[in-house]
């Protein structure tokens, strides 16, 4: 009974908690555009079908519902996951009659709306607690297993040459490191007075795609002004999205395996309570991490999902006739198949994981 009570205050509440902030955001983003570009919506929910509770206002019923893995917004006469083809009637106030490009606008503002709650997380958190800044060319931690502790280098060494650089600055150090991946290069360092040296070669992150020997600097916390850390926010997540993409790239061209580089809910959950025990802030993180995922993989091309819209809408724009509904109920069919048999592969995938 205390295993389960552990698990359920541990893992699943802090899970649900923060699976339902970034489906609220999520959907509020379609929901604003929607009502913005005129369009009647039928239901906000969070959570799938069954309903559970809600209240009815005006035309929208907003609701939780049982199942808490997502949520959904119902637009007047929209072919969406629900595969209701009934419901298009040709009213102005319907989905299908606006425009392509208002459609479409209204797909893309569920993942922005992702996108900048990770922007307002990091500016937010940057504000508040400051940016580290690097003290000099000061090693402030040396990264376990990695290049650097192999050397012999230790926290509080001074780099003083990297190559035939004369080191200044922690910018001057990463410069020679990240472009010297898998290639020896001549470290230099002071430790007590001392002066000491060795060869080192930088590993490649594949990644990042540039070398790296397992150092971090000292650093001192500078605070900044709030429109800095929204500019730092931005370049956060811009930075975030980057690596995401190349991770993408490294599992669709199979250079990581789709079991080492997909988690599913249960391993998510995991992660979700190892971040709350490390603290709200480090919570708060992770959720921004999340979000940013969430708007990134609502945007791939497949169907039923906000970019398999998208590319259905695109087509429509290029040959310039709507695209059938049946074709439509064919394709969120076949969305929906792939999507339960991923949901079901990484769950299993999770589980094996982890036992």
């Amino acid at each position: 009974m205390m295993l389960v009570l552990t698990l359920l205050t541990t893992y699943i509440l802090p899970f649900i908690v923060v699976l339902g902030i970034l489906i609220f955001v999520h959907e509020l983003g379609h929901f604003l555009a929607a009502k913005l570009s005129g369009i009647r919506v039928e239901r906000f929910s969070i959570g799938f079908p069954p309903r559970l509770i809600g209240k009815k206002i005006g035309d929208t019923d907003y609701c939780l519902s049982a199942i808490p893995f997502g949520g959904y917004v119902k637009m007047s006469g929209m072919v969406d996951e629900s595969m209701d083809s009934e419901s298009v009637k040709g009213e102005p106030w319907e989905f299908m009659s606006k425009s392509v490009w208002t459609r479409m606008f209204v797909l893309v503002a569920g993942p922005v709306a992702n996108v900048l709650l990770a922007i307002a997380i990091f500016a937010g958190a940057l504000f508040i607690s400051g940016v580290p800044q690097a003290v000099g060319p000061i090693v402030g931690r040396v990264v376990d297993n990695m290049p650097a502790q192999a050397a012999g280098l230790q926290a509080g060494d001074v780099i003083t040459r990297a190559e035939q650089t004369e080191i200044t600055t922690w910018d001057d150090l990463i410069t020679v490191i990240h472009g010297a991946p898998e290639r020896e290069i001549f470290l230099e360092w002071q430790r007590d007075g001392q002066l000491m040296s060795t060869r080192i070669t930088p590993r490649l992150d594949k990644v990042l795609q540039y070398g790296l020997i397992g150092i971090e600097p000292k650093t001192e916390m500078v605070q900044p002004g709030l429109f800095k850390a929204i500019a730092l926010g931005g370049k956060s997540a811009w930075n975030l999205t980057g690596m995401m993409l190349k991770s993408f790239g490294m599992l669709f061209s199979g250079e990581v395996s789709l079991k080492e580089g997909l988690a599913g809910p249960v391993r998510i959950a995991q992660m979700t309570g190892d971040s709350a025990k490390s603290g709200i802030g480090s919570l708060l993180m992770f959720t921004a991490l999340l979000s940013l995922n969430l708007g990134l993989l609502n945007l791939l091309p497949i169907p039923a999902l906000d970019g398999g819209h998208l590319v259905l809408f695109g087509i429509e724009a290029v040959i310039r006739k709507p695209i059938s509904t049946r074709i439509r109920l064919v394709v969120q069919q076949i969305g929906m198949a792939l999507l339960l048999a991923l949901m079901l592969f990484v769950i299993f995938n999770d589980f094996s994981n982890i036992f």
